[in-house]
């Protein structure tokens, strides 16, 4: 009987429903001192295994469509085989981003939910190496990975985390190569500039944007962020204003590299050159009266220096300032090269343009699938949907987790048959 006649058969015949219940619960119940409630939670788990083991009895490869139907929907494990079908690979890396995507200030009040922790648990036991791929300082990604995959996960060698959209990597329990610092290696041009941006970036700031953002704590980029909640308009407002004055603030850094001799204006050269590249830049360069008039291009000494920073704009989020020869997928190469995967196939779960970039690079390598919350930047969600349409709902990351928890599960009877 083919597989898929088979799972057909397994969400037919058996309460699966009830079955993940009963998992989820014996998976978070939280640690509590109480002989009534360790009772409960040893009652559940007894019930759990007796379904299970009716199922075991039912398949010829029971153990797998045991612990699918524990896990996975319906339309997951479907998803799941259809995956399975068309890569017959495993999931053997998970590169994740953490805002937006693990987390969700407006679907898991900004923590990771209980349910992706633990899968994420799952996926290591099972010995498949995880990457934190985040914007975020390291300091901050070390500390909520601690407490929610506890310190024996984070150092355990199989863990590593590209911070800073890919400025440094961290993968503990390496030696030598257990941090490192990519930024050191551009040259000195590039890192004067950055130098000179960051020195003068709050304290030249208007008032405004002094009171109304803070600088991240970045140890390479330049990232403005704004004191009031994510999202909100007034949010909105300080970085929009805040991108504009980076913009600005880069090319009087950048001016001091380039020689112009038409006596054009490098800011307003600046702008444009940016707003060509992003149609968001664009967008609040115009809104805010600052789109230049320029004419002609721009000569080759100043572009050659810009064509190598990247600016990046997230809406009612951040305006940042990094290097476009070190960004996501620089950093996740690093990472796998430390973890020694040499041949990945790997799940990408992200929202924005960085992550865009690792998406795009493990499809043109044949290197992995690509997954993304619905809320993900339009260019994101866009290549998400042309691939494999592994969209989920937001604060809901643990969707794509258990369907490719059923992937493996699958390509695994694939290997072993």
């Amino acid at each position: 009987m083919e597989r898929y006649d088979l799972v057909y058969q397994l969400y037919d015949e058996f309460d699966t429903g009830a079955l993940r219940e009963y998992q989820e619960f014996v998976d978070v119940f939280p640690a509590v001192d109480s002989r009534v409630a360790l009772e409960h939670w040893q009652g559940a788990s007894e019930e759990l295994e007796a379904r299970k083991d009716e199922i075991r009895a039912a398949f010829a490869a029971g153990e797998t469509f045991a612990e699918v139907a524990a896990r996975a929907t319906r339309e997951q494990a479907f998803t799941a085989l259809d995956l399975d079908a068309k890569y017959e690979r495993a999931v053997n890396v998970l590169v994740l981003d953490v805002d937006e995507t693990l987390r969700s200030a407006g679907g898991t009040d900004n923590e990771i939910p209980r349910d992706t922790l633990h899968m994420l648990t799952e996926f290591h036991e099972q010995g498949v190496p995880i990457v934190i791929c985040t914007g975020q300082t390291l300091e901050n990604v070390k500390g909520f990975a601690i407490q929610g995959l506890g310190s024996e996960i984070v150092h355990s060698g199989e863990l590593s985390i590209v911070y800073e959209a890919g400025t440094g990597v961290f993968t503990p329990g390496h030696g030598a190569d257990t941090k490192q610092l990519l930024y050191e290696e551009l040259d000195d041009e590039i890192r004067d500039v950055f130098d000179d941006v960051r020195s003068r970036v709050l304290p030249e700031a208007p008032e405004d944007l002094r009171r109304g953002c803070h600088l991240q704590g970045n140890e390479f980029n330049v990232t403005m962020k704004p004191n009031y909640e994510t999202g909100s308009a007034r949010a909105r407002e300080v970085i929009d204003e805040s991108l504009v004055y980076l913009l600005d603030l880069l090319a009087d850094a950048v001016a001091g590299t380039v020689d112009l001799e038409d006596g054009r204006s490098v800011a307003a050269l600046t702008r444009a050159f940016y707003a060509d590249q992003d149609p968001e830049i664009r967008g609040v360069l115009e809104q805010e009266g600052a789109y230049p008039d320029v004419d002609g291009e721009a000569p080759a000494a100043l572009t050659e220096v810009l064509s190598r920073i990247d600016v990046a704009y997230y809406e009612a989020d951040a305006a940042e300032i990094g290097s476009l020869e070190l960004n996501k997928v620089v950093g996740v190469e690093r990472a796998l090269s430390v973890l020694d995967v040499a041949e990945p196939f790997s799940l990408v779960m992200g929202d924005s343009k960085s992550d865009l970039r690792v998406m795009r690079w493990v499809a043109e390598n044949d290197a992995g699938i690509a997954a993304a919350p619905e809320h993900a930047s339009r260019e994101t969600l866009d290549h998400v949907i042309r691939s494999d349409e592994l969209v989920f709902d937001r604060g809901k990351s643990v969707d794509v987790l258990r369907t490719v928890y059923a992937l493996n599960r699958f390509a695994r009877l694939n290997r072993d048959g």
